[in-house]
């Protein structure tokens, strides 16, 4: 496993040894002895999969408080572009973002240590998208920044016409409304 480190302290782009020939191909999506070694200590519980349409944009989610997550996320069908968004209180890079894209074939993995928002659009007619939490969904938890914040400017790769979202994620505030009192 090739380890790419990014602007944000902790968020890591994860390319894996893939082996191909005449039959396809084959790689190790996990192994916790490599990622330990190469990431760090991680106790992943929850395993996650959504499937989506072009245009869709879920996110900026995260958890708050005892219930944050950390995230390991990848592509098993399609294309996306996937946003981390540092929201760690007093971090250098508070407000910043890392946007990388994850498709069937690259083969990339994102992991995003607890503290930051994250997201993701679809760019392919269809995606499959899955990831693991070390820390298990609360609702009661949930938080979320507004996908179109323009102090984040994350561009989406997506025209704002064709952009599909949920009702819920319709309606999150910005980053600088939040306060940092609710964010972590």
């Amino acid at each position: 496993m090739i380890v790419i480190k990014t602007e944000i302290e902790g968020v890591l782009i994860l390319e894996p040894r893939v082996f191909e020939d005449q039959r396809g191909y084959f790689f190790e999506s996990f192994n916790l002895l490599d990622f330990e070694e190469h990431v760090g200590p991680v106790d992943f519980v929850q395993d996650n999969e959504s499937k989506s349409s072009y245009g869709v944009v879920r996110g900026l989610h995260f958890q708050k408080g005892e219930h944050c997550q950390a995230k390991l996320v990848r592509v098993v069908k399609g294309r996306v572009l996937d946003v981390a968004v540092d929201i760690r209180p007093g971090s250098p890079t508070f407000g910043k973002h890392v946007a990388v894209e994850l498709t069937e074939d690259n083969h990339l993995q994102f992991f995003l240590p607890r503290g930051m928002a994250h997201g993701f659009s679809v760019l392919s007619e269809e995606a499959i998208f899955q990831y693991k939490c070390d820390n298990y969904y609360c609702p009661s938890s949930e938080g979320a920044i507004a996908w179109d914040d323009p102090d984040l400017g994350i561009d989406w790769r997506i025209p704002a016409d064709e952009v599909i979202l949920s009702e819920k994620d319709r309606h999150h505030l910005r980053l600088s409304e939040l306060g940092q009192d609710i964010l972590l």
